[in-house]
């Protein structure tokens, strides 16, 4: 029996209605495995393996660590060259769900839908929910302005109540959840479940640098900003001190090569490479290892700890918080 029973929770058999957020270079097998046994779920990046093969051991894995369902987050911009070979395997091991980011998810519904496996697209608006629903998505993952990475731009509030009211599939949130209390807020809202990512980089079984995690630990949401130098998307990253002394901006080279029509397209290549070769470093002058992608959720973040254990807290805190006086349905 499901503990919290959501569109979510119902669709993936979990007892919680979160997603650990699939991280660029954060996600892996392990906090898969150990999110899915706390009764949650999670996802990983494609992205973050460097061949196929090493992609397939990662799901080997999971299956092997795990019978939970468990996700996979699919670039399906022209940027991903990988992108077919990344469906084909998914579809191989039957991946549970799939979440779509930064273009169509077309191509992956039309592999799903015959197979009864979900499909899960991110959105940042009204317009292009409607675009994924009428699609076929099975859900909407809300990507509000409190998200960590390449956050969106509209609050919570806002746009998880205009999806749900426009829409008829279910909505995530995704974004501004470091607690219970703030989970129950968006289950509130109308969002039959939450992606959190920001607060499990600071988790034993994140593959990331101790600099990074303590970065997570002694930084707070005032410490987040937005730049431009990592994609030339805004992306929000620690206020460190090495980013305050290479600034936020990209400069006349970078904004040339992300802006000119003819070579767009290459340059956004020459970045998935760079990415992919050394799992260490992205486009131009800066890196993931010196500059480092959070949420304003690390505010919540006080010490290492194991996956797990932020997954119960977590969940616990919303039950806590469901219990209260005023009057709350766990139904969604």
């Amino acid at each position: 029996m499901l503990k919290v029973d959501t569109a979510l929770t119902r669709m993936l058999g979990i007892d919680y209605p979160v997603i650990m957020a699939p991280m660029f270079l954060v996600s892996n097998a392990k906090m898969v495995i150990e999110a899915c046994n706390a009764g949650i779920t999670g996802a990983i990046p494609a992205l973050n393996y460097r061949t196929d093969a090493e992609f397939r051991k990662a799901l080997d894995e999971i299956k092997a660590g795990t019978n939970k369902a468990y996700g996979i987050n699919l670039i399906t911009n022209k940027s991903n060259i990988r992108l077919e070979e990344q469906l084909k395997t998914c579809v191989e091991y039957k991946v549970p769900f799939v979440i779509t980011s930064l273009g169509s998810p077309q191509i992956v519904i039309d592999a799903y839908k015959p197979l009864g496996l979900k499909v899960f697209a991110d959105v940042i608006d009204l317009a292009y929910a409607k675009k994924v629903e009428a699609m076929g998505a099975d859900a909407i993952i809300a990507v509000n302005n409190q998200a960590g990475g390449h956050a969106g731009k509209i609050s919570p509030q806002d746009l998880i109540t205009t999806l749900v009211k426009n829409c008829k599939i279910p909505v995530i949130s995704a974004g501004g959840v470091g607690n219970g209390s703030q989970m129950k807020q968006m289950l509130d809202y109308g969002a039959c479940g939450i992606s959190v990512g920001s607060p499990f980089i600071a988790s034993n079984e994140a593959p990331v640098t101790e600099d990074y995690k303590m970065a997570c630990v002694s930084h707070g949401a005032k410490d987040i900003i937005f730049t431009t130098k990592l994609s030339g998307t805004p992306c929000t990253v620690i206020n460190t001190d090495y980013v305050k002394s290479i600034g936020t901006e990209q400069n006349w080279l970078e904004k040339f090569l992300n802006s000119n029509k003819r070579i767009k397209k290459w340059t956004k290549m020459i970045t998935y490479y760079k990415g992919m070769k050394a799992l260490e470093k992205a486009a131009f002058g800066a890196t993931y290892q010196t500059m480092w992608c959070a949420g304003p959720s690390i505010e919540y973040v006080h010490s290492i700890r194991p996956v797990k254990e932020i997954a119960n807290e977590l969940t616990s805190q919303y039950l806590k918080e469901c219990e209260t006086p005023a009057p709350h349905s766990v139904v969604s």
